[in-house]
């Protein structure tokens, strides 16, 4: 795991230049503590930085920018190819010759041997890398298939930046660090700004499994994007050529190819270990680690004092089951209130999943012993293991029977009473907790005109009112799933792809990728081999979502290694009680930057409807912790990055 930067365009004499690179490369050090490099082009096209942390290859043969064999390209690298041994041994039978023994040299030999799309097909991995072409003056930049690895780029005037984190483009002269209003507005409807736009308007991301060609001709640059591997086409593929086994045949292949992946995972020179939550995708993937290690596995889990929001037992007895060498850390709420006013150190582009915390928690507690964990990310969304996968579909059908304007009627009804009102009527009654919030969530499904509309209330915020100022759009345009929705495929399929191309990537794969990589932590995801994603979209969707709810089939695999009482639990995920800190310890920060005032003098938010979420969450009528939580993160990120 490393980071990178570069630039095109010439900004100034050859020492001023690699000034530069100096200094995009050490916003990069958290990425990569180890070994810093730095390459100028002699004719003044482009610049790449490198910070590397060393996990394969650890030698000097390992460092980077690296030049291929025959001098033609040069490489940036960030990620793992995890089958680069098997790519070396064929390469080297076609008489490839290696220095060192890293992937990014297989890397290089395997574009100069097959092409880049040849050698980007035969990799199984993470990765994003700037690759620069001597001869024909082309700079390629990839992202790998699910977007594990970060890679920002856009025009910044007359040069053209690139890198793994916003914090290094901001070193280049040229940055101009304006603030996207659109982008702002789906950050608080989607708590995180989707690709491929970022916050600064001008700069975006690349896409997964997108190729991007930087060209110069005729005395000026052309830009072309190409995807070279899509979720929502490979998916199809693999439904058009339907699986015809049985449900334990295909178990059995699953458990195969998820057993091949954490094994190609597995491999590293430096301390290796995995989060241990206890649920069923964490667990999944420490049981097989077991079963193919020879020493106990370092697992890693965290625990919070207030036992409401503590989970550790959980993960304690299932480590306790399987032999793994565990580590709990139980955490006051000391810790947590601590990093929150700290998180944009790690974010360098505003993001507000709650969960970023304990995330960054136990990532800080790992890296104490080893440099690489493995981790569930991912398993939600292939194996089908979100709770709305279960019953939305069928809430739906029910629903949509009555006449949209009866539902929308009924929708104004409920949400005429509060959620405190409802909680103190059904509290008692049902047993359930904050009956009001979750009967105004349904409140607010009932107004849905489609199935798109309806998920897209369920994993939205904001849906009326957005707050920022300036801003256009409310949703974010996403011509790629259009088809998802007007496609035979159920309703239940079409969420779980609309998930894994928006959602994963630019909320789950950032929130442990930023959080991992700020204590110089690598982590690395089972559940998205390719090779897996593709076999299991093969399997008719009964397979997936089951008597058992979602996860039929990962429930199956974990079965031969656990107990089913150690896992089977309701989801809940990493939790907070963000809502009551915001009540108490964290009230003072929260006003500070909600400040009426302030939020007039800065312009990006209307401050009454702003003041009125806020005052409404002090006084308990309501949690607004979802929605005030993307503006404070905003707010902070402000602090530490608009100079």
């Amino acid at each position: 795991m490393c980071g990178f930067a570069g630039f095109v365009g010439r900004v100034g004499t050859r020492e001023s230049e690699l000034a530069i690179l100096g200094r995009m490369a050490r916003a990069l050090l958290r990425r990569g503590p180890d070994e810093e490099g730095l390459w100028l082009d002699p004719d003044g096209f482009v610049g790449l930085a490198h910070r590397r942390l060393s996990v394969v290859g650890l030698g000097p043969e390992g460092r980077q920018p690296m030049r291929s064999a025959s001098g033609r390209w040069l490489i940036v690298y960030n990620g793992e190819i995890y089958n680069f041994q098997v790519l070396r041994d064929e390469l080297a039978k076609a008489g490839a010759g290696f220095r060192g023994t890293s992937d990014t040299e297989v890397l290089l030999a395997a574009i100069e041997a097959w092409g880049i799309d040849g050698a980007v097909s035969r990799s199984v991995g993470m990765f994003a890398f700037a690759l620069w072409d001597t001869q024909k003056k082309v700079l390629h930049l990839v992202r790998d298939r699910f977007g594990e690895k970060p890679l920002y780029c856009g025009w910044q005037g007359d040069s053209f930046l690139f890198g793994s984190d916003l914090a290094a483009l901001r070193e280049h002269p040229r940055f101009d660090g304006d603030v996207d209003r659109e982008a702002l507005s789906l950050l608080v409807r989607y708590n995180y700004v989707p690709a491929p736009l970022s916050i600064h308007r001008g700069l975006g991301k690349l896409e997964a499994g997108t190729r991007l060609e930087l060209q110069f001709r005729d005395g000026r640059w052309t830009e072309k994007r190409l995807i070279y591997w899509s979720a929502i086409d490979t998916a199809g593929r693999s439904t058009a050529a339907p699986f015809v086994g049985s449900a334990a045949e295909a178990t059995e292949i699953a458990h195969r190819l998820l057993r091949d992946a954490i094994k190609g995972q597995m491999l590293a020179e430096v301390p290796l270990g995995a989060f241990l939550s206890g649920g069923i995708d964490s667990t999944a993937v420490v049981a097989l680690m077991q079963s193919l290690s020879e020493r106990p596995v370092r697992s890693f889990t965290i625990g919070f004092e207030n036992p409401d929001y503590d989970e550790s037992s959980y993960a304690a007895a299932v480590a306790a089951h399987l032999g793994t060498s565990h580590r709990t850390c139980l955490l006051g709420a000391d810790e947590s209130l601590a990093l929150i006013p700290r998180l944009a150190e790690y974010y360098s582009e505003p993001f507000a999943d709650a969960s970023q915390v304990p995330t960054a928690l136990v990532s800080r507690i790992a890296r104490e012993e080893v440099t690489v964990a493995l981790s569930g990310d991912g398993g939600d969304e292939v194996f089908g293991g979100y709770n709305r996968y279960v019953w939305v579909e069928r809430l739906w059908r029910r629903t949509a029977m009555l006449p949209l304007a009866a539902r929308v009627r009924l929708s104004r009804v409920l949400l005429r009473t509060s959620p405190a009102s409802w909680d103190a009527g059904l509290g008692t009654i049902t047993g359930l907790r904050q009956p009001g919030e979750k009967l105004h969530k349904f409140a607010g499904m009932l107004g849905a005109a489609t199935p798109r509309e309806l998920h897209e209330r369920l994993t939205t915020f904001w849906h009326a009112g957005n707050p920022v100022l300036g801003s256009g759009h409310s949703v974010a345009p996403r011509p790629a799933e259009d088809r998802l929705w007007w496609s035979p495929r159920s309703m239940t399929e079409a969420m779980m792809l609309v998930d894994t191309v928006n959602y994963l990537p630019d909320d789950i794969l950032v929130k442990i990728d930023r959080a991992a990589m700020g204590v110089s932590l690598e982590t690395r995801a089972p559940f998205l081999d390719h090779r897996l994603f593709e076999f299991l979209w093969s399997l008719p969707l009964a397979f997936s979502i089951g008597p058992r709810g979602g996860k039929q089939i990962l429930r199956d695999i974990l079965d031969r290694y656990v107990p089913r009482k150690l896992v089977e639990r309701p989801k809940s995920g990493f939790a907070l009680p963000i809502h009551d800190w915001l009540r108490g310890p964290l009230r003072d920060w929260g006003e500070s930057l909600l400040d009426e005032a302030r939020l007039h003098r800065e312009g990006y938010f209307d401050a009454g409807i702003v003041r009125q979420a806020w005052d409404e969450h002090l006084s308990g009528r309501r949690n607004r912790q979802y929605e005030l939580w993307s503006i404070l993160m905003f707010q902070s990120w402000q602090e530490a990055w608009q100079r």
